[in-house]
């Protein structure tokens, strides 16, 4: 029989940036890998579909995006005249395409719900486990994923104010969800990158690119990511876990698919990730690699029926988009107007004093386009020094520099608001 060659040299097609071509076999294996598909089943904008039909790409599409973003970079900056070996570039790359391979189901929305540990440092822990299965091969991409190699400036193409991530993301949401604010001059962006003493940096040139895309940034936070109808339905979905993991500690019979069963019914500690532990016949990781957004789904479908009217009911909203009326204001909502909506939830919809904190939700979002104290966007300018964005561009930037904050009310639209 002839011998079975497997060509990993593959062309995907992909809806916002055409042809992406996988250069690096190392990176087609890691495609392959079940951490990874796990991301084609986590939606990237959660609960945003609700607002926006279109909104169903998944963080794997995203994962790609990105990846292929960072080899046209790398191409630019060898272009002038910045030295990245191959092992360099492969290794960034991977590193940008496990940036978020540690997120939870629907992404941001149950980060500290089912799993109280940052996303980044999950995705840290898979990576660390992934190498140790690639016997070493991730070791480079993990050291540039932690800032912890020489060359900082490739760390900065995978996280930083301006890094491959955002400009993927930004142009992918704004496509699927059609928002076009959100449509970024990305070729633009990445023709003007340059390195100065080992820090990412743009061309003076592209100084008007950079203005339109932290003015897109800010606009997409409070159109897409920030949508108070969206917040609404994130909020609803985080107490109707809450609501599940209560009735599985109290002994009550809660359907649940088995993965969303460990994880309603075990409190994992960091220390658990870090030392992948075994839980029930398998190790942490492996479970977390199995919970997405199908689990929660499937789940919240048929708690619609369960005998207890806080999960029921809530589960209905989600499922069925009846979501609770949200309200946002520039203060914080006054601690007497929640006790007198507690009682008019009360005594008209729960008669239960105890479960009413379910159908009233307080909070605050906040969003900063741009801060100037975090590895700010350096500027090389014509006569070889460097200015920060701020300084460099000509128009006043402190609207994006300074942190918006608002404060947010769900409620049943049921009642009336006075």
């Amino acid at each position: 029989m002839a011998d079975y060659y497997l060509n990993k040299k593959k062309i995907i097609n992909d809806p916002v940036f055409g042809f992406i071509t996988i250069q690096s076999e190392l990176v087609f294996d890691l495609l392959e890998h079940p951490f990874i598909q796990r991301l084609r089943r986590i939606k990237q904008l959660g609960l945003s579909y609700l607002v926006y039909p279109g909104a169903n790409h998944s963080r794997f599409e995203h994962a790609l995006g990105a990846s292929h973003l960072m080899r046209q970079a790398i191409t630019v900056l060898r272009i002038k005249g910045h030295e990245i070996t191959d092992e360099e570039a492969d290794a960034v790359t991977i590193a940008i395409l496990l940036h978020d391979i540690g997120h939870a189901p629907f992404s941001h929305v149950l980060e500290n719900t089912l799993v109280e540990i940052p996303h980044e440092k999950i995705s840290l822990f898979m990576m660390n486990e992934l190498n140790r299965q690639f016997n070493g091969k991730l070791s480079l991409a993990i050291e540039i994923f932690k800032n912890k190699y020489k060359k900082q400036f490739l760390h900065q193409l995978v996280a930083s104010q301006l890094d491959m991530d955002r400009l993927d993301y930004l142009s992918r949401d704004s496509f699927f969800t059609g928002v076009a604010e959100g449509i970024v001059g990305i070729d633009r962006i990445i023709k003007m990158l340059t390195v100065w003493n080992d820090q990412l940096a743009v061309d003076y040139k592209g100084i008007y690119s950079i203005e339109k895309f932290l003015i897109a940034r800010r606009l997409m936070y409070w159109q897409v990511y920030l949508h108070k109808t969206v917040v609404s339905a994130e909020f609803l979905l985080i107490h109707v876990l809450k609501r599940a993991r209560e009735l599985c500690a109290r002994g009550e019979l809660v359907y649940a698919t088995p993965t969303l069963k460990t994880f309603l019914t075990h409190d994992f500690l960091e220390k658990d990730f870090f030392e992948n532990a075994t839980v029930e016949g398998s190790h942490v990781l492996d479970w977390y690699a199995r919970l997405d957004d199908y689990d929660i789904l499937s789940s919240v479908k048929e708690w619609q029926l369960h005998p207890d009217p806080v999960l029921s009911s809530l589960s209905q909203s989600i499922m069925n988009r009846k979501l609770f009326r949200v309200s946002l204001e520039d203060k914080p909502v006054p601690v007497k107007w929640k006790e007198k909506m507690l009682v008019r939830i009360t005594n008209e919809i729960t008669n239960n004093s105890t479960i009413a904190p379910y159908f009233l939700m307080t909070g605050e979002i906040t969003n900063s386009a741009y801060n100037r104290h975090s590895e700010n966007i350096k500027i090389l300018m014509k006569d070889g020094n460097v200015k920060d964005m701020g300084e460099a561009s000509d128009i006043n930037l402190s609207v994006l520099t300074k942190t918006v904050r608002k404060y947010f009310v769900c409620y049943p639209k049921e009642l009336d608001i006075n």
